[in-house]
Formats: C-alpha cells, sequence, structure tokens
C-alpha cells in the first residue's frame, strides 16, 4: 500500500438498490480521498463484507432485506467499534434516530440531502464529530423512548403483513396466548385502537 492509498478512506456502502447503490458509489469514488471497496445489497451482509474489505466508515441503508441496517449497525459497532457508522435513510423518523445512535451510529442522514452534505459527514465522523439534522434531533427528544420492548416489536413486525396470530406465534415460537398478549400490549403502548393501527403508529414513528 502506497503512502498516498493509505490515505484514502475505505468505504463500505449497504443499500438493497442496486441502481441507488452504483450512483451513490460513482459520485463518492470522484472523492480524492474516498473509495467505496465494497458494496452489499442485504443487511446481514455488512459485517462479513466490513471485515473483509477493512472499511473506516460503513453507510447503511435502513429497510434492507436479511436484517435492518440499524441491526447491521448494531452487529458491525461490537464487532467492530472504530468504523464509523453513518445511516442514510428515506425516513427520517424520530424513532429510526434514536435506534441509529443506540445502535452505534455516527450519523444520520436522509437521503435527499445532497451528495457535497454525505461527503463532509464522511470526514466529520472520521474527526470524531456526530452529524444530525437539528430539526430530527429536536424530534427525537420530543417522541422521548420506544415504549415498546423488543419482543412486542418482533411481535408487531411480524404481525404486519397480516399473518394470523397463529402464523406469528409458529414463527416465532410463542403461544397464541402470549402473542396476544403482546399485541394488547402494544396496542395500549401506542395508544391504538387495533393491531392494524398500533402498526401504523409504530411505523410512522419508526419503533419497528
Amino acid at each position: 500500500m502506497t503512502a498516498a492509498s493509505a490515505d484514502v478512506v475505505r468505504l463500505l456502502l449497504a443499500e438493497d438498490q442496486a441502481m441507488v447503490r452504483g450512483a451513490l458509489a460513482t459520485l463518492l469514488n470522484l472523492e480524492d480521498d474516498l473509495e467505496v471497496v465494497a458494496e452489499v445489497g442485504r443487511g446481514d451482509e455488512v459485517l462479513a463484507a466490513a471485515k473483509a474489505a477493512d472499511v473506516r466508515v460503513a453507510l447503511l441503508d435502513i429497510e434492507m432485506p436479511g436484517m435492518s441496517g440499524l441491526d447491521a449497525a448494531d452487529a458491525l459497532h461490537r464487532a467492530m467499534p472504530d468504523v464509523r457508522i453513518i445511516i442514510l435513510t428515506t425516513f427520517g423518523r424520530p424513532g429510526f434516530l434514536r435506534r441509529a445512535m443506540e445502535s452505534g451510529a455516527s450519523a444520520f442522514l436522509v437521503k435527499d440531502a445532497p451528495v457535497a452534505e454525505l461527503v463532509a459527514a464522511i470526514r466529520k465522523v472520521l474527526r470524531g464529530e456526530r452529524v444530525i439534522d437539528p430539526d430530527l434531533a429536536a424530534a427525537a427528544l420530543a417522541a422521548g423512548e420506544n415504549p415498546l420492548t423488543p419482543r412486542e416489536r418482533d411481535v408487531l413486525a411480524a404481525s404486519a403483513d397480516g399473518s394470523t396470530i397463529a402464523d406469528v406465534a409458529r414463527r416465532l415460537h410463542l403461544s397464541e396466548g402470549t402473542v396476544r398478549n403482546y399485541l394488547s400490549a402494544c396496542i395500549q403502548k401506542t395508544a391504538a385502537r387495533n393491531r392494524t393501527e398500533a402498526i401504523r403508529a409504530a411505523q410512522q414513528r419508526g419503533w419497528l
């Protein structure tokens, strides 16, 4: 490795939409000090790719098959705490921001931001700074913590596709009575009238 190449920041890009991923990689590779050295389209491929490519910064989408970007960020932060993590999302939801910060992310950006803003964020997180939209940060503080427990989130998320209680119970290895209890708690905590409203409320707040 030459001195010049040693100064180049090695990036991992995780985005399930290949066209978006390719375009973003092309734009980032135009920067002299940045290079996308790993690209994946699934959240459960992030950690292995980061290790194999020895990256310094990981840019993660939230909505990905296999594992969400938030869960991938948590796994990556635990295994490689020196890697800086930037969450890129279409949805600037307060709950997502809070979970991203708890997962070890250093920056949280929405995808409609200019690429120049993303480049600046990469350089800032490498200096140890955090990059968060101030309006979104204020909204996250106002919204408070996610009231759902991890198991309540699992059950609510598993029922989001219209699965029956029996289907959810079988998939999560729970009794049907336990699933009903978890769903009842979710409905109460989201101030909803039924399961459908609870799912919608939790998704809008970024709690799922």
